[in-house]
């Protein structure tokens, strides 16, 4: 199985009725019913880790092939939640979708999951091999940082919305704490960075909670 993740970035503008905003959130989860969708949730960033990213929401799926994500892009509930209850009080959208590199489990995550999103835009002059390199990097971290339950990286392959970003990584711990644990490998974390750094022209990075009113598909 070749899952594929599917990451979804918002800026909810600043004036925005909280009503509006739960009408939103709303629509995006109820998605999780649609018969391509393995897995679905969407609500607040936790945290922005990135000065060039002001996101306020995200919704994060996977699906269990490119063709089942575009039926689930193309489908007329989808369509429609877009229509009304986002593109009304969003000014800024990003999309990255990649197929994971493993098959990461449990595909639907529980309530209170921490995720850590993080998009790299490389520099023009990046190679092929180099890029492998940077995804080998990405992938050897769930081996030596603890707390990470799955981890999956890969290359983008929706360039419309991705705004030159083409690389992502999702990585899910059991709960905050876990994911504030990072921390202690900073020394670890730290060496990793310096090895792709010169790669890069732009970095974002994006915690999220699973919020309780999320869902998961049952057609797993």
């Amino acid at each position: 199985m070749s899952i594929v993740e599917h990451v979804v970035l918002f800026k909810v503008k600043d004036d925005t009725d909280q009503a509006k905003v739960n009408m939103m959130l709303n629509g995006l989860n109820g998605l999780v019913s649609l018969d391509p969708v393995v897995h679905l949730t969407a609500g607040p960033v936790f945290r922005t880790r990135s000065p060039i990213s002001n996101f306020t929401h995200m919704l994060h799926s996977r699906y269990k092939s490119k063709e089942d994500l575009n039926s689930y892009s193309a489908h007329p509930d989808h369509l429609r939640v877009v229509k009304e209850n986002v593109l009304p009080i969003c000014d800024d959208i990003m999309a990255v979708d990649w197929v994971a590199d493993n098959d990461p489990l449990p595909l639907s995550l529980p309530c209170n999951s921490a995720i850590k999103v993080t998009f790299l835009k490389l520099k023009e002059n990046v190679n092929d091999e180099v890029q492998g390199e940077i995804l080998g990097v990405i992938k050897g971290i769930k081996d030596n940082v603890s707390g990470i339950q799955q981890i999956t990286c890969g290359e983008n392959f929706s360039p419309a919305r991705a705004r030159g970003f083409s690389i992502a990584s999702v990585a899910v711990f059991n709960g905050v704490n876990e994911m504030e644990g990072i921390e202690g490998n900073e020394e670890y974390v730290n060496l990793q960075k310096q090895k792709v750094r010169d790669y890069l022209d732009g970095v974002i990075v994006v915690d999220y909670v699973v919020p309780s009113s999320s869902s998961s598909s049952s057609n797993l």
